[in-house]
C-alpha cells in the first residue's frame, strides 16, 4: 500500500484489516500500531481515521478472523440424519479446519487466550451451542439414547466432544504454533478420530 494513494474508503478499510491480521498472528497484541502503519505504508493519523483506538481494531481483527468465517450451516450439516453420522463428522471437519485451522486464525487464537479475551471466550460459547452440542444428540440418536428434551446434555458429554474437537484443534496448533511435524493427509486424520470416537462411545454405553 503506497502512502498518498487514494482508494475508497471501504478498500483501504479492508487493507487495514487485512494487514492488521497478519501483523497481529505474527507478533501478538503487544504490536505497536506505529509499526503496523509503517509496514501498510500509511502515516498513523490515518489508520486511527478508520480505526480510533488500538482496541477498536483488535475488535474488528476479531470479527474478521473468527465471525466471519463461522458458516452457520455447520450446524444443520451435523444434523442432516439423511447421512451416516461418521461421513457427517468427516465433512464438518474438513470444512472446519479450511475455514479454521489457518496461520493467521490458530495465533491470533492462541495470542487472544492469553489475553483472556471476552470475544475469546464467547467464541468458545458459540462452538459449544453451534456445533458441540449438536454433535452430541447426534451421538446420542446414534447410540439409540434419550433426546435432549428428556435428558438435558451434561458437562461430562461435552467434555467427551471437546476431547475430540480438541485433538483435531491441536494437529492446527502443532503446525502453526510449534512448527512441528503433522501428517499431511488431514481427512486420514480425522477419519480415524471420528471412527475411534463413535466406536468407543457405542462400546461404553452398551457395557453400561
Amino acid at each position: 500500500m503506497r502512502p498518498g494513494r487514494r482508494l475508497e474508503a471501504a478498500v483501504r478499510e479492508q487493507q487495514i484489516v487485512d494487514g492488521a491480521v497478519q501483523f497481529f498472528a505474527e507478533r501478538g497484541f503487544d504490536g505497536r500500531t506505529r509499526d503496523l502503519a509503517k509496514r501498510l505504508g500509511v502515516t498513523q493519523p490515518l489508520l486511527y481515521r478508520y480505526f480510533p483506538t488500538k482496541r477498536s481494531l483488535i475488535d474488528r481483527v476479531f470479527k474478521e478472523v473468527y465471525l466471519k468465517p463461522f458458516d452457520t450451516d455447520w450446524s444443520g450439516l451435523l444434523a442432516d440424519r439423511s447421512r451416516p453420522l461418521g461421513d457427517r463428522l468427516e465433512t464438518f471437519y474438513g470444512r472446519y479446519a479450511q475455514a479454521t485451522y489457518r496461520y493467521e486464525w490458530i495465533r491470533i487464537y492462541m495470542f487472544a487466550g492469553l489475553m483472556g479475551e471476552d470475544l475469546n471466550k464467547s467464541y468458545i460459547a458459540m462452538v459449544e451451542d453451534k456445533i458441540l452440542k449438536v454433535i452430541c444428540s447426534e451421538l446420542r440418536h446414534y447410540c439409540g439414547l434419550p433426546t435432549a428434551d428428556v435428558i438435558p446434555i451434561s458437562d461430562l458429554e461435552l467434555e467427551h466432544i471437546w476431547v475430540l474437537h480438541g485433538g483435531l484443534f491441536y494437529y492446527a496448533v502443532r503446525k502453526y504454533i510449534y512448527v512441528a511435524r503433522v501428517n499431511d493427509d488431514f481427512a486420514a486424520v480425522v477419519r480415524r478420530a471420528v471412527t475411534a470416537m463413535l466406536d468407543g462411545t457405542r462400546l461404553h454405553v452398551a457395557g453400561r
